[in-house]
């Protein structure tokens, strides 16, 4: 059961800090400061900027027009596949367009530290301490389990420009006893972590992706957790991020937030993007899927359609199989990235 329940905990990891309704945020004024830093030159190789809006399936290809997209925001979402390097790069990439018009007021939310790490982040991303001291008080090997060498260019760029770092997470006793038992199983301490006004979403496509990562009635899931405290166990941490972000906003005007965090929790702007909306009014957004694709295609992919804002196709190197691997596959199925 433990193994099964650390799958579902690679996409919903941990975080802490009272929680209070969130005041609603108007943020239709915000505008780059004047004199935003000299522009950063994009990195256009690696990976490329093949991007289609994620209904009209208009093409956003190229430097200007992901920039485009990317400065008229408040909240930028670029997901990830744990494990892909270039997914990272594409962050890096959004990062630094976004810096080049907001200048130093930009906050980057990680889903991958709990939100009890806040302090050790801030140590990090100021530089009072180490890279080696940072992972040491995050456990980082223990909490998140990917290489931190991926990250280390979006950490590398926080330090280096003095940018705000944003831990996310919930902590993960909580979602595993929102697993096991369900919201109402929770303790007045332990709901402190979430918000009053959590809401389990109704989105009918986020639900069937839900249903298809937990691996329906017959999966290997559904013989510890019901599928309800599967969807309760996403909403407290999808709600929680959301409206720890919604907080930052409205206590930081003209700030703007890069959330790193898997494709499974921006998908259909039915995860964090929604929790985000319901608490700010105006709120601009942009969320990027990052899919696969072996060279730009002249067209979005209909089976992409609906995925988020923006499809950002990329080629993503091929990794080879470790032995024992498609055995795996049975118990990390039921974790959406």
């Amino acid at each position: 059961m433990r193994n099964i329940l650390f799958a579902l905990l690679l996409i919903l990891p941990s975080a802490a800090s009272a929680w209070h309704k969130t005041p609603k945020a108007n943020v239709a004024d915000r505008k780059p400061p004047k004199g935003a830093d000299a522009p950063i030159a994009l990195t256009t190789s690696a990976p490329n900027f093949c991007i289609f809006g994620g209904q009209s399936g208009k093409s956003y290809s190229g430097e200007a027009a992901f920039s485009a997209v990317v400065w008229r925001s408040d909240v930028v979402y670029v997901g990830e596949t744990h494990d892909q390097p270039l997914d990272h790069l594409a962050q890096l990439e959004a990062l630094k367009a976004m810096k080049i018009a907001r200048g130093s007021r930009i906050a980057v939310g990680f889903e991958m530290l709990d939100r009890t790490l806040q302090p050790a982040l801030d140590d990090y991303a100021s530089g009072k301490i180490t890279e080696a001291e940072f992972l040491e008080r995050t456990d980082w090997k223990r909490e998140w389990g990917f290489d931190f060498s991926l990250y280390r260019p979006l950490f590398d760029f926080i330090r280096l420009n003095g940018l705000k770092a944003l831990a996310l997470n919930v902590p993960r006793a909580v979602v595993e006893k929102i697993a096991r038992s369900g919201l109402e199983g929770l303790t007045p301490e332990e709901r402190k972590y979430l918000p009053a006004d959590l809401t389990v979403t109704k989105n009918k496509k986020y639900n069937e992706y839900l249903e298809n990562s937990y691996g329906g009635h017959d999966g290997p899931m559904a013989k510890v957790i019901t599928f309800e405290n599967y969807k309760a166990s996403m909403a407290a941490w999808n709600e929680s991020m959301g409206a720890l972000i919604a907080d930052f906003l409205a206590g930081n005007p003209g700030y703007e937030v890069l959330v790193v965090a898997g494709n499974g929790h921006l998908m259909y702007n039915a995860g964090i993007p929604a929790s985000v909306r319901s608490r700010v009014k105006g709120v601009r957004q942009a969320s990027f899927y990052t899919g696969q694709a072996e060279k730009c295609p002249e067209k979005l992919d209909p089976r992409d359609k609906g995925l988020a804002g923006y499809i950002w196709y990329i080629d993503h190197p091929a990794k080879p199989e470790a032995p024992g691997a498609s055995a795996a596959k049975i118990s990390t199925a039921a974790a959406p990235n």
